[in-house]
């Protein structure tokens, strides 16, 4: 698993230091500041991502990201699973909430979250389905170009998919968000989840099935 200590580091990283990215035609804003990282920031601009009944008896949030390859390996496997059993038939409410280790699954994070929450978690199926490829692509203006090959096949529009990328200050709140939700969930892995406000490890379907049926009581 990955630790979330080195990522809360990148992210700071990216947020206060910066980066640049281009090709024939795009630049990309730096990132936020030192400075800036150091105001306050208005995270409730960010949206939760959730899917099932907003009522269900059992709650599960998970801390992933993109560039993770156990995160990969549980959406690409036991989430099917977990979905098709419990978030499908209102048992589970399911909150999917980003950790950024590196620009890259920031930019992903951009990329998903571009076109609102109705198309989020496909793109985000569609981002984990490919990473292996996405994530070695090449340098940075490589990996942004799959990216945008993943939000393209998902129907969002060229310019769309540009003026997310180039959102700094979008970009710089979601680092905020991201850090005030691991430091208030002492989330220290991912993918990690917490269960109706216990702090879960990743572990096989089984055991996760075990665990979300305990909660129901059944």
């Amino acid at each position: 698993m990955s630790r979330i200590a080195t990522g809360i580091c990148a992210a700071v990283a990216i947020a206060a230091g910066g980066y640049w990215l281009s090709n024939s035609s795009t630049s990309y804003p730096m990132i936020g500041s030192a400075e800036a990282q150091e105001a306050d920031i208005d995270t409730s601009t960010i949206v939760e991502m959730v899917q099932g009944a907003e009522d269900a008896p059992v709650e599960i949030i998970e801390y992933a990201s993109y560039t993770c390859p156990h995160c990969a390996n549980f959406h690409t496997g036991a989430y099917k699973q977990l979905k098709k059993d419990f978030i499908d038939t209102g048992k589970v409410k399911f909150i999917y909430r980003e950790v950024y280790f590196d620009k890259y699954g920031l930019w992903a994070s951009m990329v998903a979250r571009c076109d609102g929450p109705d198309k989020f978690f496909g793109i985000s199926d569609l981002i984990y389905e490919g990473q292996s490829e996405w994530t070695r692509a090449g340098g940075p203006t490589e990996i942004v170009d799959e990216l945008r090959k993943i939000g393209r096949l998902a129907g969002i529009d060229n310019d769309q998919l540009e003026a997310c990328l180039q959102d700094g200050t979008r970009a710089q709140t979601l680092v905020a968000w991201y850090q005030e939700n691991a430091e208030r969930d002492g989330v220290q892995s991912t993918p990690s989840f917490v269960v109706n406000g216990k702090k879960v490890d990743n572990q096989s379907y089984a055991d996760f099935k075990k665990l979300i049926e305990e909660e129901l009581g059944s």
